[in-house]
């Protein structure tokens, strides 16, 4: 398993527009991700009610995570677009 520790960048957290930006970007990773806060149970980055579940703010830690073998690449392109609160979704997700 391959994981992330990351800080939210957003104010708001990942809710709202964070987390359909977020979700957009699990779901094109190409790779199964599941997300969760450092002491919860993980659900599905791609889940819109799943992430908003979460109720994750911001400069709170959440654990990206990954069993495939090819998930490195994905998860770094994730976890910087959560800690740096990106507005738009990069071409490279």
């Amino acid at each position: 398993m391959v994981e992330r520790r990351v800080t939210v960048g957003w104010a708001e957290g990942l809710h709202a527009r964070p987390a359909s930006i977020f979700v957009r970007a699990a779901s094109a990773a190409g790779v199964p991700v599941t997300v969760r806060k450092a002491e919860g149970n993980p659900v599905n980055a791609a889940s819109m009610l799943g992430v908003l579940g979460l109720g994750a703010e911001g400069g709170e830690e959440i654990v990206l995570a990954s069993e495939a073998d090819d998930a490195e690449a994905a998860l770094d392109r994730l976890a910087k677009l959560v800690s740096e609160g990106l507005e738009e979704l990069p071409e490279t997700v």
